[in-house]
């Protein structure tokens, strides 16, 4: 072969290479153009504010609820510990700090693999840039075009944005499994832990995850996680980022989750709703569920338990005297009962401490049950007579509840169980600060999951007799003592249509002339009514609008007796309004509102303190002087008169169950027409409750049911417990009220050693004195007594129907 044929052959492979290489620049370039056309605007990155979890938490900090679209805690890439880049890093992308937003050689290795194992699923090879083009601008289309369109945009987002705010963009955006978006909220799901407490296989098991967290369920698919998460160390340890023996150490490790414990979270739903309400209507959804706000709440986690367990015991208490409904279901006969107890689904309104059963045998002296977890037990002699109306018969799914050890109310044998059923009454208890509004406590009914409807905020029902210290406050306002005489006798209206109305004191009886004070105490309404009269009717709607209770009460007789509707929630206000001197409050379920980068945006205590500063131990400096900008709908020497008034309602009213607690305790009962509604509101000078009881359809709780029966349990229960080891604190006296001894039946002044006397205030200058002279109260009853009979009385004055209440208002009877 001659040199001449040598290069020109040499020529002309040079020529054919050099044009194939100009026909393939020509073809990128061609490829480039066409897939670049319409390719998003990644401009957005650099200010980019994904979506972020709002996270609501109780007021010792402790979690108690969060809301988002997407679970994401968004945490600076300098925050960002480096064990965790490390492994995300050799686990996705090992030469991120090199390429230009695509790897050459990972491209190659993919194709070599996916050519090896064709049929099979076939790997990819994205950058983090790639899968960052992917996640926030393409989509997930698996397709040779997107694959092409995200590598131009990676390349040109390498060339604008830098390689730590690339990365902080994917580790923050990363899907990680269970509603988990980013390694900040998959930590804590996982692990319970922030990211600086990872441990070097925790780290590797969270970037496991990203290709495909379903496949490697930590307890569902524990061997693949394993697997997964020792392939990362691995890949950690040929990146230089582990020694071999901190490898085999981490691999050795067993992967193990750490959910949130219950000391971690504090589970009051009610009170959780209610704050998502409040967070929606000032920040709006779009705020809520991506904003990534920080709300710190008014909710005390001791106290709310304190009120779920007093409620649900009373709510129970009267379900089980109305008698045993039967059980949940009956099967056949008691053949695998284990395994038919173990599936058969927990009926709605169950508590979490109770369990199904079935019976295994019943007799009339013992019933014998067995649990899904095969444990055989018998219920307590008690429980076996309550259900003699409908007797337990074998294969009867019923619901239990171990006896506790310590239980009081047993005095059988402790291993036996209680026989439970989700009752049908339901009720609501509410505690808040009387000084601040910050509500502390509330139940809104027997269980969120139950009926999600609150009872506290929601639910408008009368408060009966509850609504009556109102229109004895506006009395006292206008120059009443408590001594003042008020004549309990029988009254009687009629209207230009002829209709008559005869309210009633719950007793059916008369008492003749009687102190006001002790109106209160027994709960008069025949005093009531003719007090209403004296002031007038138009001082009672101002004072219901005044206080909160009622801002649209219509100038109604038969409102004076509570026939107008209200909530547990602005009524308990309201009682705070008394006992902390007339200043007006607004209950909050929000103390602090902090927007995702911690600035505080919304605070509910909006009071300067301009002699704070920054300092946070004595240093012998003044006082600071915090101005007081609660409105003042009150007068506090009558607010305290009040106060007393209803102390004197416990001590020998219709709450004087509560005089055992032994301490300062004020409130008022309610009850209303034919025992539909129970309610009782109390206070101690720095904690008002509020309890109400009652079916959601208005329906009678019994003949003899009241406030005091059913009300006052709840609120005592509440109250003994919330107090438990703390001092009793007086009732605070204010400047001009002077402390005189009369006699509680009569109001006039006594003597030494009268077993009647009481401390009674008085605004200084209305003081009574031996020389007034006061008619003793006299009993009646209604044939010794005439009717004093008031006509004619506009009928919209008397029997008036309330358009928003399934009962007639005015009826009488409530107490």
């Amino acid at each position: 072969m001659s040199m001449k044929w040598i290069l020109r052959s040499l020529v002309f492979l040079v020529s054919l290479g050099f044009l194939g290489a100009i026909a393939g620049t020509l073809l990128l370039v061609a490829v480039i153009h066409k897939y670049s056309e319409d390719l998003p605007d990644f401009s957005q990155l650099q200010d980019y504010r994904p979506a972020v979890v709002t996270r609501v938490h109780a007021g010792d900090g402790r979690f108690l609820a969060e809301f988002a679209t997407e679970k994401r805690i968004f945490v600076p890439v300098n925050e960002i510990p480096d064990l965790v880049k490390q492994a995300f890093l050799s686990a996705e992308d090992q030469n991120f700090y090199e390429h230009n937003g695509f790897d050459p050689r990972a491209i190659a290795r993919a194709v070599i693999t996916n050519f090896q194992n064709r049929g099979r699923r076939q790997v990819g090879a994205s950058t983090i840039t790639q899968q960052v083009a992917k996640n926030f601008l393409l989509g997930n289309e698996r397709s040779y075009s997107r694959k092409i369109r995200e590598a131009i945009l990676a390349y040109r987002m390498e060339q604008v944005l830098s390689k730590d705010r690339l990365l902080e963009l994917y580790l923050n955006e990363i899907f990680l499994g269970a509603r988990a978006y980013g390694v900040a909220a998959a930590s804590l799901h996982y692990f319970n832990k922030t990211l600086d407490e990872l441990t070097i296989p925790e780290a590797a098991f969270l970037a496991a995850l990203p290709k495909a967290p379903n496949n490697y369920h930590p307890e569902k698919k524990r061997q693949a996680a394993v697997a997964r998460r020792n392939w990362v160390i691995d890949r950690m340890v040929i990146d230089g980022h582990l020694s071999a023996s901190q490898g085999e150490i981490a691999k050795t490790t067993p992967l193990q989750t750490v959910p949130r414990t219950e000391a971690d979270i504090v589970n009051a739903p009610y009170f959780a709703e209610e704050a998502r309400r409040e967070l929606i209507e000032k920040f709006g959804e779009e705020g809520l569920y991506r904003g990534g706000l920080s709300a710190r709440t008014s909710l005390d986690p001791r106290l709310q338990i304190i009120a779920q367990n007093a409620l649900q015991r009373g709510l129970s208490d009267f379900d089980r005297k109305k008698g045993w409904r039967g059980p949940v279901t009956a099967l056949p006969d008691t053949t695998g009962w284990q395994l038919a107890v173990s599936n058969f689904d927990r009926p709605e309104g169950m508590l979490d401490e109770w369990s199904l059963a079935m019976v295994l045998s019943a007799k009339p002296e013992r019933v014998e049950i067995g649990l899904g977890d095969g444990t055989r037990a018998r219920l307590r002699p008690e429980d076996v007579t309550w259900t003699s109306s409908k007797p337990l018969q074998s294969g009867n799914i019923i619901l239990v509840e171990k006896q506790a050890a310590s239980d009081k109310d047993t005095k059988t044998d402790k291993t036996a169980y209680i026989l439970r059923q989700v009752p049908k009454i339901q009720g609501a208890i509410v505690a808040l600060d009387p000084n601040t509004g910050r509500v502390l406590a509330m139940q809104g009914g027997w269980k969120f999951d139950k009926s999600e409807f609150n009872r506290v905020t929601q639910a408008n029902r009368q408060p009966g007799s509850a609504f009556k210290p109102f229109i004895y406050l506006a009395a006292l306002d206008k120059g009443y003592t408590p001594s003042s005489i008020i004549v309990d006798g029988p009254i009687e209206f009629r209207d230009s249509a002829g209709n008559v109305w005869r309210p009633e004191n719950y007793s059916g009886e008369f008492y003749g002339p009687t102190p006001l004070r002790v109106g209160v105490e027994k709960s008069r309404n025949l005093m009531t009514i003719r007090l209403t009269e004296q002031i007038g009717i138009d001082t009672v709607v101002d004072y219901a609008k005044r206080f909160g209770i009622n801002k649209k009460m219509a100038p109604h007789l038969a409102n004076a007796l509570g026939s107008t509707e209200t909530t547990l929630l602005r009524l308990t206000a309201a009682y705070g309004m008394i006992v902390n001197g007339g200043k007006y409050i607004s209950p909050s379920f929000i103390d602090r509102v902090q927007d995702r980068y911690g600035k505080t945006i919304e605070r509910t205590d909006s009071r300067t303190c301009a002699g704070c500063g920054s300092l946070v131990r004595w240093e012998s400096q003044m006082t600071p002087d915090i101005p007081d900008s609660r409105e003042q709908v009150g007068d506090p020497r009558t607010a305290y008169q009040m106060t007393s008034i209803l102390e004197g309602v416990v001590q020998r009213g219709t709450a004087r169950s509560l005089a055992s607690l032994d301490r300062p305790i004020a409130g008022k009962t309610g009850t209303t027409n034919d025992s539909k509604d129970a309610w009782f509101v109390g206070f101690t000078p720095d904690l008002v409750a509020g309890v109400y009881i009652g079916y959601d359809t208005p329906a009678s709780l019994g003949a003899k049911e009241t406030g005091g029966s059913l009300a006052v349990p709840v609120f005592k229960e509440f109250m003994e417990n919330a107090l438990k080891d703390t001092p009793p604190v007086p009732f605070r006296i204010p400047p001009g009220v002077r402390m005189v001894q009369v006699n509680a039946k009569t109001g006039q002044t006594t003597y030494p050693g009268d077993s009647n006397a009481i401390w009674e205030p008085f605004l200084a200058g209305t003081e009574p004195n031996n020389d007034m002279d006061y008619s003793p109260p006299t009993h009646s009853s209604p044939a010794d007594a005439p009717y004093m009979v008031k006509e004619p009385l506009p009928a919209a004055e008397m029997l008036q129907p309330n358009p928003d209440s399934n009962s007639l208002s005015g009826t009488g009877g409530i107490y």
